[in-house]
């Protein structure tokens, strides 16, 4: 029973109820007329009413969140990403049957009355003011719209959430005066449609036409009665009717929304009963949301779109703006994936590496002169369950990969020989590069002090018999140690640190390469597979460096069309030096430590690096017309490829052209199935001059060097660095300990440290 004050009276806060009901019937309200402060009825502090003329005039509708769909570079689907699965229909595809059963059941005199049901306020705060709390609404459609619309708006934000769902006299005055807004610039119809679509359905179904697709697998227009009458019934308790979690209860809804329809002369008795005798049979869509559901192991590139999207600034002034846009959604984004190259990826990727084998392996393709990224993807799926991960392997920590990236090895040679070559080095450069020696005593460095060498580290080669003088093309396509360390000693460190920075070449946390000879000769510094590859796609494209890009295009629900992040191309290097990097990695894989890679049908060029303890192992190659990189490793850095079994194959110890390299053949080969095959530019390497102690000599391989082993043994080798040193490829050769350095190349103590 209500409570009364001595004498039998209402409390103040049921006269206060019933002097808004008398205000809004008496056209207060609708006349725009000031309410009196709360306070002035004894009204608590809470939920205190500013004045009704100072709420502002208009009501901010934002856009609905819509889904966004992303596509490759055919046209076809990616995956489907929402922040709320919402499909926005006009009123004319929704069935009728949907529109008189939610005005039956929410709203019945919604075309009757205003913005304002007065009969309903009254009808409400006088059972409210006798049962001292609420035990019956009065909101009109067009005011559950607007709430709707408040809801939308405040997003994720649960502060802004609680306001726009608080229970309050203030937030009801709020809806009030936005309604009649609403209902002078819209009309009914145009409400009702937007209330349709706007309203929460469940089963993460926003709006008439998802719930549709949700619950039954068809249209919102294709929706009979006893179908429309169970999602009219939905909107009042989501979770309550649930028709795929507690059917009995739903069905008891709709029979109620049934019989409210015949009660208000929608349907006849007989209508009713025979929708009422109808069971319910759902025929359910599964929600398929987000980068999980992408399409031949697409969702880390998915994951890389939307990435772009939350961080570059060509979608909004900062991070928040952003991510509105993203949430929003409505959006068709047409990407630069290639299904031909995806699909050739993944298939190579799942032939030579397993999802729970102790590694992974991940794989980009990038294609030159554009940027383009054509193909991204790894042995662990997008997923959160058992060998599965949302780390994307291919790319740098921002963009939603690893700390730090992966150490790549001698795949870094390449970058230091191009940085000679620009300095005018020749393509014959000889050194005596011996099997083992300490690093140089000093090294120049950028800011006009020198690293030194104080605690007597040294470098080695593979194996003992890979001992110079070796020239240039020798020493790429057997990948020597100490060749290259021997190279940045006499041009220093500050044209390499140039080279890597005009490729694009950063480590996996985007800081740049530390100026250490290590780093800047082979590759103990992490870094990812997108970064490879795209500076790799620089030699193919003659010395330009692209910028890597995934979107060509963007439009809105509305069809409008937004500025997308274009690739920026600069020249790295000369086309000579580029066309003699091209000649020196064909080698790689014609007579190399990366035969297992080469393409029998076409040119190409590429080069194998292997790290540390065996914790990875690359191959990084192109082609005129695309460029791969394929990184096999611990993502964790834990485990070293020694007698490990990598999709189903059995390995003594991994090397870069034995893993990598074939994942990245067939990559490469499916990619360009039917495609041009261009060749290199020609270009004269020479190669180094004759040995004086032995004229003419070809340098054959030594016996026993392994060159090509037996299938599950090692190949030619890679960078596989000692205890606690940087390594270098597996070499060959004969030893030449009469040939003598060049003065002042090795030696000396200190720190390793510049000065």
């Amino acid at each position: 029973m209500p409570k009364k004050r001595s004498g039998g009276g209402l409390t103040r806060t049921q006269q206060a109820a019933k002097f808004v009901g008398v205000s809004v019937l008496s056209g207060a309200v609708l006349a725009g007329i000031a309410l009196p402060a709360a306070g002035a009825l004894g009204l608590a502090a809470k939920g205190t009413v500013e004045g009704f003329d100072e709420i502002p005039a208009n009501l901010k509708t934002p856009p609905l969140s819509q889904r966004t769909t992303i596509l490759d570079a055919k046209g076809g689907k990616i995956a489907t990403v929402f922040y709320r699965d919402r499909t926005v229909v006009p009123l004319t595809r929704i069935s009728p049957y949907m529109q008189k059963a939610i005005v039956a059941i929410e709203d019945s005199r919604f075309y009757e009355h205003g913005a304002v049901d007065l009969k309903g306020v009254l009808r409400a705060l006088n059972r409210n003011a006798r049962s001292g709390g609420v035990a019956q609404g009065a909101s009109t459609l067009t005011q559950q719209y607007v709430k709707n619309v408040f809801v939308e708006e405040a997003g994720d934000d649960p502060d802004k959430v609680a306001q726009a769902t608080q229970q309050t006299l203030g937030r009801k005055i709020q809806e009030l005066k936005y309604a009649i807004q609403v209902e002078e610039e819209l009309g009914k119809k145009k409400i009702l449609e937007n209330y349709l679509n706007i309203t929460f359905f469940g089963q993460q179904a926003y709006g008439i036409e998802a719930a549709a697709q949700r619950y039954f697998s068809k249209p919102a227009a294709d929706l009979n009665l006893a179908e429309s009458a169970l999602l009219a019934g939905v909107v009042q308790s989501p979770s309550r009717f649930d028709p795929f979690n507690d059917g009995e209860e739903a069905t008891k809804r709709r029979n109620t929304v049934l019989q409210r329809m015949v009660a208000v002369g929608d349907i006849s008795q007989a209508e009713a009963d025979r929708a009422k005798a109808t069971p319910i049979v759902l025929h359910m869509t599964k929600i398929a949301n987000g980068c999980i559901t992408a399409v031949h192991g697409a969702g880390f590139f998915c994951d890389y779109v939307r990435e772009v999207v939350l961080s570059d600034p060509a979608f909004g002034k900062d991070r928040a703006e952003r991510n509105k846009l993203w949430n929003r959604g409505g959006l068709t984004i047409r990407t630069t994936l290639d299904p031909q190259a995806q699909k050739s990826a993944q298939e190579s990727i799942k032939e030579h590496v397993y999802q729970d084998d102790k590694v992974a392996t991940a794989v980009t393709m990038v294609e030159p002169g554009t940027g383009k990224i054509l193909a991204m993807g790894q042995s662990r799926p997008y997923g959160f369950g058992n060998h599965e991960t949302q780390i994307n392997y291919s790319v740098n920590k921002k963009m939603g990969g690893s700390n730090y990236g992966f150490p790549v090895g001698s795949t870094f040679k390449p970058f230091v020989a191009a940085a000679a070559l620009e300095q005018g080095k020749s393509a014959s450069q000889t050194y005596p590069a011996p099997y083992q020696m300490p690093y140089p005593e000093r090294v120049a460095a950028c800011d006009g002090k020198s690293w030194t060498n104080g605690n007597g580290d040294t470098v080695e080669n593979e194996n003992e018999s890979e001992v110079g003088p070796y020239g240039l093309r020798e020493a790429m396509e057997k990948s020597v140690n100490t060749y290259f360390v021997q190279m940045i000693g006499e041009i220093g460190m500050c044209p390499v640190v140039k080279m890597a920075d005009k490729l694009g070449v950063v480590m996996g946390n985007d800081e740049k390469l530390p100026e250490k000879p290590s780093a800047l000769t082979l590759g103990s510094d992490g870094m990812s597979p997108l970064t490879m590859a795209t500076a790799y796609a620089t030699f193919a494209n003659r010395g330009t460096y692209c910028t890597p890009t995934a979107i060509t295009a963007i439009t809105t629900v509305n069809g409008e069309s937004l500025e997308v992040p274009k690739t920026k191309c600069d020249r790295a290097m000369s086309e000579r030096t580029a066309d003699t990097i091209n000649n020196l990695l064909r080698g790689v894989v014609d007579s190399g430590t990366g035969q297992q890679a080469g393409l029998s049908s076409r040119d190409s060029a590429g080069k194998t690096g292997t790290t540390d303890g065996r914790k990875n192992a690359w191959f990084v190659g192109y082609t005129p017309n695309l460029s791969g990189a394929v990184w096999v490793g611990s993502p964790t850095q834990q485990v070293e490829m020694v007698n490990i079994t990598i999709g189903g194959v059995s390995h003594d110890k991994v090397f870069g052209g034995q893993v990598p390299g074939p994942i990245w053949k067939d990559a490469m080969t499916g990619a360009l199935d039917g495609r041009e095959a261009p060749g290199f530019a020609g270009v004269d390497v020479p190669d180094a001059p004759a040995s004086p102690q032995n004229p003419g000599e070809s340098r054959p391989s030594q016996p026993g060097r392994n060159d090509q082993p037996p299938v599950g043994d090692a190949g030619p080798g890679d960078n596989r660095p000692g205890d606690n040193r940087p390594g270098g490829d597996n070499g060959g050769g004969r030893p030449r300990p009469d040939f003598s350095w060049p003065a002042g190349l090795i030696g000396g103590l200190g720190g390793d440290r510049r000065h």
